[in-house]
Parts: structure tokens; C-alpha cells; sequence
């Protein structure tokens, strides 16, 4: 299996970070570092950043400010949600969750969220 790294963007343009190998490992305490110590998280009420991508399966850690709200929208196959600090309010059109820190939820496809 080829490994596959990450393209370079204009916040990230050493384009070296490895996201599709046979195994990849995901350090989320440098990424969290890494995103928060971008202007994307100054300029803004959130920042992210792919860990982890293939055509099945995609990995996003996503940094959210306190009052920050994502847009709804819904996934073409099923998400994961895992609350590392802090806690959020995920809602679906028949319920709302708090989640915490170390809590998670798993979503089902074309949930609109």
C-alpha cells in the first residue's frame, strides 16, 4: 500500500503530514497543539485539521471556541463524534445531547445535524 500525505494549503504548506498508510498513527495532543497555534484558530471560532483520510473513512479533528455553532449539514455515511476537552451540544432534528469530555456519539448516514 502507497503512503498518501496530506496536499499543502496555504495554512499548511509543508504538505508532509502522512494521512493514508497501512497503519498511521494519530498524535491528537500535537494536532490540537498545532491547530491552536494557528491563525485559522485566532481569526476564527474554530480550526481543523485531517488526521486520517481514505475514500471510506475520513478522520477530523476539529477545535471549536466556546459558543461556536456548525452549520447543519448531513453526512453521506455514518460519523463518529468524541469530545476531547470540554463538552458540546449535538443536536439532530429529533433529539440534543450534551457530550463531555470522553464521551462520544456514533450517527448514522444522512442524519441531518
Amino acid at each position: 500500500m502507497d503512503e498518501k500525505s496530506n496536499e499543502a494549503t496555504t495554512q499548511r504548506p509543508q504538505g508532509e503530514r502522512i494521512v493514508d498508510s497501512q497503519l498511521v498513527t494519530i498524535d491528537l495532543r500535537s494536532f490540537t497543539l498545532q491547530i491552536r497555534k494557528e491563525k485559522a484558530w485566532e481569526n476564527s471560532d474554530r480550526n481543523a485539521i485531517t488526521v486520517f483520510k481514505t475514500d471510506a473513512m475520513r478522520i477530523v479533528l476539529i477545535g471549536l471556541h466556546k459558543g461556536a455553532e456548525m452549520v447543519k449539514h448531513t453526512a453521506k455515511g455514518m460519523i463518529s463524534i468524541q469530545v476531547l476537552e470540554g463538552e458540546i451540544l449535538f443536536t439532530t432534528e429529533e433529539r440534543s445531547v450534551k457530550l463531555k469530555q470522553g464521551e462520544m456519539l456514533a450517527l448514522h448516514e444522512n442524519v441531518p445535524h
